[in-house]
């Protein structure tokens, strides 16, 4: 059997002699009905054809009871296909009231109306049910054979209906599956897509990293030597300085010996070059020579240990707290003059990275901590650092800056994307450091607060993950 197939009817009408013919005609004894299509048969010699299954009949009396047996059969799953109502059954509900409730409660259900007249008009019915496609009228007194076609046709609408239901909600189903496809296939590409830009700017960093390299090693190249002469020279100038000074001091000892004449000559001549201011200044000045060669000196020092030109960028065990000082020097001139630089920091291990790509990070989070202090007002950028469980290393970088808005933070790490004004920022900053420390196996994480400033806290293993794999697999 067709399992949308759907033979029950219900029958609502005041009148019993009603239920009883519309029983005859729609469900009637099968071994009558077989005794006389026999009889026929052997008269006329036609072939005995097979009966159509006769139809389920409900009766309800009253539109109440209508809707109770509607309300059942669909709470046991067996609803009813067709409905025959009458217009008038008094002294309940009236015809169109009960269906416009039985429809309330199965929009599926077949109707015909019974009737031989009506207290309104069919316009008003019409109107009221607002369903002129689906209303057919049986007039009192009816035809067997028109109930009988009209319960059958509406059966198979109904069989159909459900049919056409089921077939939309599989096409639903498999419009609903291959949109999930899509939309898979789509974050998958948007993924791949967001992959691949994130490898084209860490390509970009690499060749911008390997330049500052060569940089690097040109500008220590070419700067240490010329000052490598002159601190030696200003340390043969200090010694030439104490000699004179001797030779001078020894003058004027000999001074009072000499001759009126002469040594009027001498005071005037040493009055004229100020040779006390000189005693006094030349020192001074070759101090202050020093001391500028000697921060030239830390300068090209630091710039090597930022790159580490002198081993490219390859992994190492290094010591954290040397590179982040190196790159805080390098940045003093910046960051001084809008911020005060606070170090908190804790005991370290060393930890195997590649510095410069660390180094990079750290510049990255300063000169932005320094961008986010508003103009005319001096913040503060406080570096702490410290040990997880001896399997970890951290650094917080927290400034007390603008802050950065809930809305904008998941956007942060995106390639090209920054809050800078245009020629201020490419965006780059923030996604290659986010690259960066995926690469070394660790991550950065960033808290903050409008108006209260911004900390962005980086994890590092102090372990490369290959050599701690090997090390387990070598020590089970």
């Amino acid at each position: 059997m067709n399992s949308f197939e759907n033979r029950r009817i219900l029958l609502v009408d005041d009148m019993p002699t009603i239920h009883a013919d519309f029983r005859k005609i729609l469900a009637p004894e099968l071994g009558a009905a077989s005794a006389l299509d026999a009889a026929k048969a052997a008269l006329f010699g036609d072939e005995i054809t097979a009966a159509a299954p006769p139809f389920e009949l409900d009766s309800a009396y009253q539109g109440q009871e209508g809707l109770a047996r509607v309300v059942e059969a669909l709470a046991q799953g067996r609803p009813y296909g067709v409905a025959f109502v009458d217009m008038r059954m008094p002294p309940g509900w009236d015809g169109v009231e009960t269906v416009e409730r039985l429809w309330r409660a199965d929009p599926r259900l077949q109707v015909v109306f019974c009737t031989a007249y009506s207290d309104a008009s069919w316009e008003e019915v019409l109107q009221r049910l607002e369903t002129r496609d689906r209303l057919l009228i049986l007039k009192k007194p009816f035809d067997n054979i028109e109930v009988s076609q009209l319960a059958n046709t509406l059966s198979v609408k109904w069989q159909a209906t459900q049919q056409a239901a089921a077939q939309i909600d599989q096409l639903e189903e498999a419009v609903a599956a291959r949109t999930a496809q899509l939309t898979q296939a789509n974050a998958a590409l948007q993924v791949e897509i967001a992959e691949r830009k994130q490898l084209e700017t860490q390509l970009v960093q690499s060749q911008s990293l390997a330049s500052i390299g060569q940089l690097a090693a040109g500008v220590a190249h070419e700067i240490n030597n010329p000052i490598s002469y002159i601190f030696a020279n200003n340390g043969t100038m200090e010694t030439y300085q104490g000699q004179l000074f001797e030779l001078l001091r020894a003058y004027r000892v000999a001074e009072a010996q000499l001759p009126p004449p002469t040594a009027t000559s001498l005071a005037a001549l040493r009055e004229q070059v100020g040779l006390d201011y000189l005693h006094d200044d030349m020192p001074t000045l070759l101090q202050e020579s020093r001391e500028g060669l000697m921060r030239v000196r830390q300068i090209v020092q630091d710039l090597k240990d930022f790159s580490r030109i002198d081993t490219g960028q390859e992994w190492q065990r290094v010591q954290l707290h040397q590179g982040i000082e190196s790159t805080l020097n390098l940045l003093a001139g910046k960051v001084q003059p809008k911020a005060d630089l606070v170090r908190e920091f804790g005991q370290l291990p060393e930890i195997d990275c590649m510095p410069l790509q660390i180094n990079q990070v750290v510049l990255n989070l300063v000169l932005n901590a320094a961008d986010a202090i508003p103009t005319g007002r001096r913040g503060t950028i406080t570096l702490k650092s410290g040990c997880d469980c001896g399997t970890h290393v951290w650094l917080e970088v927290k400034d007390t800056g603008c802050g950065i808005p809930s809305e904008v933070q998941p956007r942060i790490f995106e390639p090209f994307y920054t809050t800078k004004p245009v020629g201020q920022g490419r965006g780059l900053g923030l996604s290659l450091s986010y690259g960066i420390m995926q690469r070394h196996g660790g991550r950065i994480d960033v808290h903050s607060l409008v108006g209260q400033g911004t900390t962005f806290r980086l994890t590092l293993p102090v372990r490369r993950a290959e050599t701690a794999q090997a090390t387990h697999a070598a020590h089970p």
